[in-house]
């Protein structure tokens, strides 16, 4: 089972938070995909980050998080929203407090309602190259890009460019644009993996 936790790529986090959101305010409905969510600490994360910075507009934003779950343990995993003590130590106390109580089981916390609502979970192969929908604010894709091939990682980011509506797409930092999509990407900042949709 893949091993996350929540909070786990901050910067990534402060840049949506700083440059993605006060976008995002002026849409009715907010639609984003976390493709590559494993268990659901990363969605759930950013989830929180919304909910912090958007008040009452958070109650528009619906996060679609897929993986292709060979496991097929993902779905309830995220549904209950439970998860162990090591994999919600590093998030912040006031942050912790706020969002987490104790769960039935042992040292282990369940997420607010409010927060489990805004993430949904569906079992998705980016490989099909079919995204789960269109109209979406941002996508996020982490963790993932790395494992296919370079023509693969090209024909998966095209679709995502499809998917998005004047959005932004956010991946890890060791994964840098293909120079063949120049023309539809553009970094937001010189030296973070943070992009917005061209065209």
């Amino acid at each position: 089972m893949a091993f996350t936790y929540f909070f786990r790529d901050m910067q990534t986090l402060e840049m949506i938070r700083d440059y993605v959101i006060s976008e995002m305010r002026s849409s009715r409905y907010i639609h984003i995909w976390d493709a590559g969510c494993a268990m659901g600490p990363e969605p759930y994360s950013l989830a929180i980050v919304l909910r912090e910075n958007m008040g009452m507009t958070f109650r528009n934003v619906k996060i679609h998080a897929t993986d292709i779950d060979s496991s097929n343990l993902f779905g309830d995993i995220i549904k209950k929203g439970i998860y162990p003590r090591e994999q919600v130590q590093r998030i912040p106390k006031d942050l912790f407090e706020k969002y987490f109580s104790p769960a039935d089981e042992p040292d282990h916390f369940i997420i607010s309602e409010e927060i489990r609502n805004c993430v949904s979970f569906t079992k998705h192969d980016l490989l099909d190259l079919k995204p789960i929908r269109s109209g979406l604010s941002l996508i996020m894709c982490k963790n993932v890009l790395l494992h296919l091939k370079a023509e693969e990682r090209v024909e998966v980011l095209k679709m995502f460019h499809d998917a998005l509506d004047n959005g932004y797409f956010a991946t890890e930092q060791t994964q840098k644009m293909p120079e063949q999509l120049s023309d539809k990407f553009e970094p937001v900042l010189a030296n973070a993996q943070l992009y917005r949709k061209i065209g």
